[in-house]
């Protein structure tokens, strides 16, 4: 089907078709406006009132009010449009992939080669290209010999199109300068600066800061390096190993806002082989190009945090595909390697209406983690097989308290927990983090700079009330949380449940000047103390 398009009544040359290719050698660039399609009637020029010498100037100066203020907003938004390339109409594929536009009006913009075949199909019909702009040639032409010809009135496609959106376009690459680094070296903050900086926000945790320091220090002098010494330094991807609720996400997030980089994060039970029911495995670059604002060489050097990467280890003692596990790992081996991936433009899926642009994955950091339940009975067991050779052998049950058991990890343990070696072989950096004490979460209640208690002082501090903590409750909170097993991620939900009567009841009262919160208070026994402005201090009864 030929699709032939009018504006204004008005034949224009855009057709949409697929056919032999032939030389298109006469057309090179149109731009064109609405107004030269505009039919203008015999005379209407004359039909114009003339203006009167009274308002002669107001006029001119109104008009060239208007003019500059039309002339500034159109200067504007061309700027904005500037920075993002064109989206060929037809096959949606981006201007440096396609090559220079074809723009026509209602900001629709054509390759040369869906051009090139529009033509191609219309001398393939005997349709007359030469008359078509001669209104009356193409009124008197006889349509129902040309079945696969349709009209639609281009005006109609302003409502459709309105010009593609900006989150579904890409950034324009800005020209580099010769000979300078994609990544100035100095700019990179060396290793005990980010473990610095990742010690003002995670507590605890100290031999992952600083793996995870050295690691990102290393990937971005390796992007900065030169290779013409022929000594090309391999990525440095991460494997995070711990329980949850220990900060394994917490802690990506703050490097990647250190460092400025955008940062994806996805979590790996949605993975699926291509073509079942789920996310792609290209899926995950396309997010990072999108924390990237559709910026290609931005997101290219960028971080991809996937987590629970255990979920997608090997199943065992199955017959059937394991289209969630193991094919996942073998179909990420080239993207953590690096290689050119054709991902979606403002879109997680691939289809036909959205553009498509290429991203290489070999600057991308990626960092895998994931708790791997049951890892650390496969480590007791090599541990209890080890030990229990000769005169010395130790208990069978040395390590059944053993709270920090994952430190002991081997690859060869994860490996019999399902992950592929060629996936390993592409995490060279793995190391564990500690399950949290009861010490560590009362320090981060009160230690890192956005400590949870501190924002909730803030909270009651906008009320003019002061909120001050027991140190007996901070570790009653602590021991509670603990209790869960679920880290970190408890304190939030215990501090709420005890905090919901008194954010509610504080606003009622404007005497109300410090709320003491006391460990029987936090263990229901008792409640927080109450001091009123310029009075002494009230315990108030726990509400039932």
């Amino acid at each position: 089907m030929i699709h032939f398009y009018l504006n204004y009544n008005k034949p224009i040359a855009f057709f949409e078709a697929t056919k032999t290719e032939s030389n298109f050698r006469d057309i090179k660039e149109i731009s064109m406006s609405d107004n030269d399609f505009r039919e203008v009637i015999d005379g209407e020029e004359n039909k114009e009132p003339a203006a009167s010498d009274n308002n002669l100037h107001t006029t001119e100066a109104e008009s060239a009010e208007v003019v500059n203020t039309t002339a500034d907003a159109q200067e504007s938004d061309e700027k904005k449009d500037d920075e993002y390339e064109e989206i060929c109409y037809i096959c949606h594929r981006p201007e440096h992939i396609a090559g220079k536009m074809i723009r026509i009006p209602n900001s629709i913009s054509i390759c040369h080669d869906c051009m090139q075949r529009t033509f191609d199909s219309m001398n393939g019909t005997g349709f007359p290209i030469g008359d078509m702009m001669n209104m009356g040639s193409f009124n008197n032409m006889n349509l129902d010999k040309m079945p696969n010809i349709s009209m639609i009135n281009l005006s109609d496609l302003q409502n459709m199109m309105g010009g593609m959106p900006n989150s579904q376009k890409i950034k324009k690459k800005k020209p580099k300068e010769e000979r300078k680094p994609e990544i100035d070296i100095h700019a990179i903050p060396a290793p005990h600066k980010i473990k610095a900086s990742l010690d003002e926000y995670v507590v605890g945790q100290e031999h992952a800061k600083k793996v995870m320091s050295v690691a990102v220090y290393n990937h971005y002098k390796r992007i900065a390096s030169d290779v013409q010494d022929g000594v090309e330094i391999e990525k440095s991807n991460m494997l995070m190993i711990g329980p949850t609720g220990c900060g394994k996400t917490y802690l990506v997030k703050t490097l990647a806002r250190l460092l400025d980089v955008p940062l994806a994060i996805t979590d790996a039970t949605s993975l699926t082989e291509a073509g079942y029911i789920g996310d792609d495995i290209e899926s995950v670059v396309s997010k990072l190009l999108a924390a990237a604002d559709n910026d290609v060489e931005r997101a290219e050097h960028g971080i991809i945090f996937i987590d629970e990467i255990d979920k997608i280890a090997k199943k065992r003692n199955t017959n059937q595909r394991d289209v969630s596990g193991e094919s996942v790992q073998q179909g990420m081996l080239k993207l953590l390697e690096g290689a050119e991936v054709e991902v979606p433009v403002g879109a997680s899926s691939k289809n036909a209406m959205v553009p498509m642009t290429m991203v290489n994955t070999k600057n991308i950091l990626f960092i895998c983690g994931g708790a791997f339940p049951d890892l650390e009975d496969i480590i007791k067991e090599r541990l209890n097989k080890e030990a229990s050779i000769g005169f010395k052998a130790d208990l069978k049950d040395k390590y059944d308290n053993d709270e920090n058991l994952l430190a002991k990890v081997t690859t060869e343990d994860v490996r019999k927990f399902g992950m592929i070696p060629e996936f390993l072989g592409r995490l060279p950096v793995m190391f564990t983090l500690e399950a949290l004490t009861e010490d560590m979460l009362v320090r981060i209640l009160k230690e890192p700079k956005n400590a949870i208690i501190r924002q909730y002082e803030k909270l009651l501090a906008m009320d003019e009330v002061k909120l001050v903590f027991d140190e007996d409750a901070l570790h009653s909170i602590a021991k509670e949380a603990k209790e869960k097993k679920v880290g970190a991620r408890a304190l939030r939900s215990i501090i709420e449940d005890f905090m919901l009567d008194i954010m509610y009841e504080i606003p009622k009262d404007d005497n109300i000047g410090m709320v003491t919160i006391t460990k029987d208070y936090v263990e229901k026994k008792g409640g927080p103390l109450i001091t009123m402005r310029g009075c002494a201090t009230i315990e108030e009864k726990p509400a039932i």
